[in-house]
């Protein structure tokens, strides 16, 4: 990445998980079969302040695997490579393994 972008207030940064389109064995797997929205967290806004000036942080932190919703977001290519910008409380959850 060229330059590093840091998101502002509450937003997130992602870079979406493509799903394999096939097996190690080579067997090509049906675009449906593995299709979840998710995504890996590559940096995160500081927060927004509520009325009273206190600071809400966001809720996920760098390195996290989130759910995405179907749509939304704001696209944006650095380099070669396309990343996505999510406002904190748009992402749908965190994925544990």
């Amino acid at each position: 990445m060229a330059r590093r972008l840091g998101p502002l207030l509450n937003r997130v940064l992602v870079e979406k998980i493509v799903p394999p389109s096939k097996t190690n064995a080579g067997i090509l797997l049906p675009e449906k079969s593995s299709k979840l929205n998710s995504g890996k967290v590559i940096a995160v806004g500081p927060g927004i302040h509520d009325r009273e000036g206190r600071l809400i942080p966001v809720a996920v932190k760098e390195g996290d695997t989130v759910l995405l919703p179907e749509y939304g977001g704001s696209e944006v290519k650095l380099g070669d490579k396309e990343y996505h910008l999510y406002r904190d409380e748009d992402l749908l959850g965190t994925l544990h393994d």
